[in-house]
C-alpha cells in the first residue's frame, strides 16, 4: 500500500477513536474508510482487523474515564462477561446469515432517538432514576445481552445504543453512561476478535498501526468528554445518531 493509503486509514482511525470515546460511534467513519481503501481485501478480513484498533481506543478511553468517573463495578463486571459472550454469537451468526434485514428496522429506532433526543433539552443530563438493586441488575443483563449481540452481528453506532439504553432504562447521566458504555463496549470488542483471531482473518500490518492512532484519539475524545460534561456529549450524541441514521439509509435504499 502507498503511504497516502496508509495515512488516510491512520486519521480515520485516530477520528474514529476520538468519536467513538464521546459518543460510540467510530465504527461509521473507520469502518468505510477501510473498505474503501482496502478493496482487494476480504470484508470479513477487513472488519475483523478494525476490532483491533476499536479495541484499543476503547482500553484507553475507558481508562480514562474509570479514573474519573463513579461506576458500579461489580454490575459492570457482570455486563462485561454477558457482553462478550453475546456479541461471540453475534459474530458467529454475520459469518452464516446477512444482517440486511435488520437494517430498516434499525432506521425507524433512529430516526424516534435522534427526535427525542433532540426536543427534549435535559435528556441525559442529570440522574433520572433510582432503581433497586434487583431491578438495576435485571435491566443491566438485558442490556448486555442485547447490545452484546448486536455489535457482533451488526455493529455501527454500539456506543451510541448503549449510552442510550443507559441512559433510558437505568436512568444514569450522558457522562457516567459514556463511562460505562466504553467498558462494555470493550467486552463486546473482545468477544468479536475472540472469533476473529480463531478464524484468523485479521491483518496484523494494518491492525496494529490503526490501533496506535485510535488509542490516541481515544484519550483525547475521552478527557474532552470529562473535561466539558453532559451537555457537550449530547451535542456529539446527535451527531452521531444522525450520521449512524445515514448509514443505514445508504445501506436500505442506494447499496443493494
Amino acid at each position: 500500500m502507498d503511504t497516502s493509503t496508509l495515512a488516510l486509514l491512520y486519521i480515520a482511525a485516530f477520528t474514529a477513536g476520538f468519536v467513538d470515546a464521546i459518543v460510540g460511534g467510530g465504527g461509521l467513519i473507520q469502518l468505510p474508510v477501510a473498505l474503501v481503501l482496502l478493496p482487494s481485501f476480504p470484508v470479513a478480513s477487513v472488519v475483523g482487523s478494525l476490532k483491533i484498533p476499536s479495541f484499543s481506543g476503547t482500553v484507553f478511553a475507558a481508562i480514562q474515564y474509570i479514573r474519573k468517573v463513579k461506576v458500579h463495578l461489580r454490575l459492570l463486571l457482570l455486563m462485561m462477561l454477558l457482553s462478550t459472550l453475546t456479541a461471540f454469537v453475534g459474530s458467529l451468526l454475520l459469518t452464516k446469515v446477512h444482517n440486511d434485514f435488520m437494517k430498516p428496522i434499525l432506521m425507524l429506532v433512529l430516526i424516534m432517538v435522534a427526535i427525542y433526543t433532540y426536543s427534549k433539552k435535559n435528556f441525559g443530563q442529570h440522574i433520572s432514576k433510582e432503581l433497586s438493586n434487583v431491578k438495576r441488575i435485571l435491566y443491566a443483563v438485558i442490556i448486555s445481552i442485547v447490545i452484546g449481540f448486536y455489535d457482533g452481528f451488526i455493529g455501527p453506532g454500539t456506543g451510541s445504543f448503549l449510552i442510550l439504553s443507559l441512559i433510558t432504562i437505568i436512568g444514569i447521566d450522558f457522562l457516567q453512561a459514556s463511562a460505562n458504555a466504553k467498558m462494555v463496549n470493550l467486552a463486546t470488542n473482545a468477544g468479536s476478535i475472540t472469533l476473529f483471531l480463531i478464524k484468523g482473518t485479521i491483518i496484523w500490518s494494518i491492525a496494529i498501526p490503526m490501533a496506535i492512532c485510535n488509542a490516541l484519539g481515544g484519550i483525547i475524545g475521552a478527557r474532552l468528554a470529562i473535561i466539558k460534561g453532559n451537555k457537550f456529549i449530547r451535542i456529539f450524541f446527535l451527531i452521531v445518531i444522525v450520521g449512524t441514521l445515514i448509514r443505514f439509509a445508504y445501506d436500505v435504499f442506494i447499496r443493494r
